[in-house]
């Protein structure tokens, strides 16, 4: 059974960092682009970020560009995001997600619709 867990939410004030982590299991992982996507409240999911299989390929949003840090640990089957100079616009539930092919892609999708697996949330709140 696929399963995705993500932690390391919280609340943190604007201009502060969050490292939020998506253990998977039930597949394998390493053969598999994931991405990061979010919900604020009263809106729809955006894909935030995503990572290649292999963690050589990486995308991000405009909205969070250098800003956010994809990566993974393969040996670890473990998905990380590293999120600096928060802002209240990103308050959000950050979900994971696996891609629905696996091995090697010409492009991390941005389309949510293509990610077949999804982890239960967590809640980041940034708020003074």
């Amino acid at each position: 059974e696929v399963q995705l867990v993500e932690s390391g939410g919280g609340l943190v004030q604007p201009g502060g960092s969050l490292r939020l982590s998506c253990a998977a299991s039930g597949f394998t992982f390493s053969v598999y682009a994931m991405s990061w996507v979010r919900q604020a409240p009263g809106k729809g999911r955006e894909w935030v970020s995503g990572i290649d299989y292999g963690g050589s390929r990486i995308a991000y949003a405009d909205s969070v560009k250098g800003r956010f840090t994809i990566s993974r640990d393969n040996a670890k089957n473990t998905l990380y995001l590293q999120m600096n100079s928060l802002k209240p616009d990103d308050t959000a539930v950050y979900y994971c997600a696996k891609y629905s092919s696996s091995g090697w892609q010409a492009t991390i999708s941005r389309i949510i619709g293509e990610y077949d697996y999804w982890g239960q949330g967590t809640q980041v709140t940034v708020s003074s």
